[in-house]
């Protein structure tokens, strides 16, 4: 088992070393504005919109609700892994030292085994992709994820396997919070023309 984890994290590293690299000042603004979680509160408003306009204005609570209970189990669970396993941050781990490319210093916290980043946007992906069942949808708001997900990378602050597990527990708890708005929506009488 130990030679597995070995060579499982030795291409993590190699995989991490290949995406992450200096992309110049206008990826480096890019990258990181994508990385805020701040910058991410426009799309929240306008899924809510569109929800509401689907729904009503009643279901739509419902559903900000789930998936913001989502969000929050999904990050918590990252936090418990990370605080858990103390898997070191690429830019913390002594093997990689001045080979990381950062941007503006930022570093992150000392530890990253699974990516609240990839958990949050997975499950707000998959949640508006079950919940439009549309294709344009679906590939904007898959789209959207991946790229946060891989400012994460070049950043510097998470390896490709803390992406996979954070993408994991995302879709884990954004499929769990539109089956429960689903089994919710059909029990509740709801009041709103929708």
């Amino acid at each position: 088992m130990t030679g597995f984890l070995d060579t499982w994290r030795a291409v993590d590293r190699s995989l991490f070393l290949m995406l992450n690299g200096d992309g110049g000042p206008v990826a480096d603004t890019v990258f990181r504005a994508v990385s805020w979680s701040s910058t991410w509160i426009p799309l929240y408003l306008f899924l809510a919109w569109m929800i509401c306009r689907a729904v009503g204005w009643r279901r739509m609570l419902l559903a900000v609700a789930l998936l913001a209970l989502a969000v929050i189990v999904a990050d918590q669970i990252a936090n418990i892994f990370k605080y858990g396993a103390q898997k070191l941050r690429p830019t913390h781990n002594p093997l990689l030292e001045g080979l990381v490319h950062t941007v503006g210093g930022y570093r992150g916290g000392l530890y990253g085994t699974v990516s609240a980043h990839a958990a949050s946007a997975m499950a707000v992906a998959l949640f508006s992709s079950l919940f439009f069942r549309r294709r344009w949808v679906a590939v904007a708001m898959f789209a959207w994820a991946l790229v946060v997900c891989y400012s994460r990378i070049y950043l510097g602050v998470h390896y490709p396997a803390d992406l996979l597990f954070g993408t994991l527990d995302g879709l884990l708890w954004g499929w769990i919070a539109y089956r429960l708005f689903v089994h919710l929506s059909a029990r509740v009488k709801w009041r709103d023309n929708k």
